[in-house]
């Protein structure tokens, strides 16, 4: 008489563990990977999209578009460019295509949320119009852009699992090979872990943002009292 397979069986963990971590690790260097070029990208080009109507539709435009490429679509467009399908470059430009729009969107909102008065007194203080945008329109415009860190990051957690297919994945690996051999742990695994790893990066986020926007908590204060 056979007994049924245990749902979980926490002997794969502690057998599995040096795979488990280095796929962990993967993940984590895919992620930091993919949010750093998207914000270095992001950043700049929604100041531009801010400053100058004419590209705003452009760049829109194109973030708008790779945010909407089915993965399994763009992994295929970007291999004859990257040379090979199942590679580090294919992964990140599609993850950091999928940031994109996020960022850009937050950003603009921050900057056209600041003050007209924060504008005015800049202005009174003598600043030209790009050392306005840096020294007060960007830092009032932090709160947004760490929301939409926060949000392209848990994205960019969740779309790390799909390049298992292409041989990546980081947690992705544990989540396929359990689909194939039919086994619930190593999904089990996969799934625990990426939304642990999403809920610690999303409260290292949130640290930095207490940290370089300390007027916020001041403002929360004052709300409160």
């Amino acid at each position: 008489m056979s007994t049924a397979t245990p749902f979980f069986k926490w002997g794969y963990v502690t057998s599995q563990w040096g795979q488990i971590s280095s796929d962990l690790l993967q993940h984590i260097a895919l992620t930091l990977l993919a949010v750093a070029i998207g914000t270095v990208l992001s950043i700049p080009l929604a100041m531009l999209a801010w400053r100058y109507r004419a590209v705003r539709t452009p760049i829109f435009g194109i973030a708008s578009a790779l945010y909407i490429i089915p993965s399994l679509a763009l992994f295929a467009i970007l291999g004859p460019i990257t040379g090979y399908v199942a590679s580090y470059p294919t992964a990140e430009i599609a993850l950091v295509g999928y940031t994109l729009l996020i960022l850009i969107w937050n950003t603009v909102a921050g900057l056209n949320a600041v003050p007209a008065e924060a504008r005015e007194a800049a202005t009174a203080m003598g600043y030209s119009r790009n050392a306005a945008l840096l020294r007060v329109d960007l830092p009032l415009a932090l709160p947004y852009i760490f929301a939409g860190l926060r949000v392209a990051t848990a994205t960019v957690i969740g779309l790390v699992t799909v390049t298992a297919l292409i041989g990546l994945g980081g947690l992705g690996q544990q989540i396929t090979y359990g689909f194939t051999i039919g086994f619930n742990t190593p999904i089990i695994v996969g799934l625990v872990f990426s939304v642990a790893l999403a809920a610690v990066f999303d409260l290292l986020i949130v640290g930095v943002q207490r940290l370089a926007v300390p007027w916020t908590r001041s403002s929360r204060r004052a709300r409160v009292v």
